[in-house]
């Protein structure tokens, strides 16, 4: 495995990136769970949504928040079309043939996806870097692709050219003239067993007219969160994962559990959060709707309104005001 080469920084030791407090589950671990799995229920129906297609634009001030599945979010802001972490795959897996299935269609289509200017990939698993997606959505929409340091490799290998590469804290300007910031997650990256940590994996910052928008890709909980809040503001729109936290000795690390992403909404300040990350494929021990369920728990115990806080229904868009707006309720 070639070592990317990147200055050595307090998230890179030259060979290897790294979170301020290091990823400390080993093989062993690993092996544990595996054997001592106590899955939820997961029931598998693939019939289509039957949401309606989404506009082509949204023009200066909106915000539409359109979720397809797992981490895919189509984001429609200020005359620009952005899409997360994209999958519209069988499987999310190096193959076809095996690995961890769908149990939920895409929320749209992807023959219905209006025109992609900008596609964002937050860090290398399978289920957020889908080789097949990718490439289909440069045959068709030509967008240019943003990925954490590292991971344009895997993109130009793939036939890919249009690659915009950020490090934490790096900016890029938005063709509409809006800057998106890559940030800080506490998370891991790897495709194969020996390429562990040898690219970078991120969260990120996307501003629009009536405030920023932040896109947590896959992440533990931590303080990167208020320091988010800090550096950009209170968000209009927050994207938090929600799924595959159990079980916690386990999972803890790298994935957010429902009552700690309503700790990160608040940290971010955020107007209005939507949980994803969940639901679409079977990744963990939580079953295929505990997330919404402990998601609500978690809401009401700490009276706030799921009106601001919303577990993503596929292919819904949601509408978000503005800041100086506000969110009615």
């Amino acid at each position: 495995m070639k070592t990317y080469r990147h200055p050595v920084s307090d998230h890179f030791d030259g060979e290897r990136f790294h979170n301020a407090e290091p990823f400390r589950k080993s093989a062993s671990e690993l092996l544990r769970w595996r054997l001592s799995r106590q899955r939820g229920q997961w029931l598998r129906d693939l019939s289509p949504h039957n949401q309606p297609p989404p506009p082509e634009r949204v023009g200066e001030g909106g915000l539409r928040a359109t979720w397809i599945n797992q981490a895919t979010v189509l984001l429609q802001a200020d005359g620009l079309n952005l899409l997360t972490d994209p999958v519209w795959s069988e499987r999310v897996s190096p193959v076809q043939w095996a690995g961890p299935r769908r149990y939920r269609a895409p929320g749209i289509p992807f023959e219905q996806l209006p025109r992609i200017d900008v596609v964002i990939v937050s860090h290398n698993h399978y289920d957020h870097m889908d080789a097949d997606t990718l490439r289909r959505l440069r045959r068709e929409h030509d967008p240019v692709f943003v990925v954490a340091l590292g991971d344009g490799r895997h993109l130009r290998g793939w036939g890919l050219q249009k690659i915009v590469e950020l490090d934490w804290g790096q900016d890029w300007t938005l063709p509409n003239g809006r800057r998106l910031t890559a940030a800080p997650a506490q998370h891991w990256s790897g495709r194969a067993g020996y390429d562990a940590n040898r690219t970078l994996w991120m969260a990120c910052v996307i501003e629009t007219d009536g405030g920023p928008v932040y896109f947590a890709g896959d992440s533990g909980y931590g303080p990167h969160f208020a320091a988010a809040r800090q550096r950009h503001g209170a968000m209009r729109l927050s994207l938090l994962p929600i799924g595959a936290y159990l079980p916690r000795w386990f999972m803890a690390y790298q994935h957010m559990d429902p009552a700690e992403a309503v700790k990160a909404h608040g940290d971010l300040g955020s107007a209005f959060s939507l949980g994803i990350h969940y639901g679409s494929f079977e990744l963990a021990d939580d079953g295929q709707d505990q997330a919404v369920e402990d998601l609500h728990r978690a809401l009401d115990a700490q009276d706030l309104s799921r009106e601001r806080f919303h577990a993503a229904a596929f292919g819904q868009g949601y509408d978000v005001p503005a800041l100086a707006t506000g969110f009615p309720g």
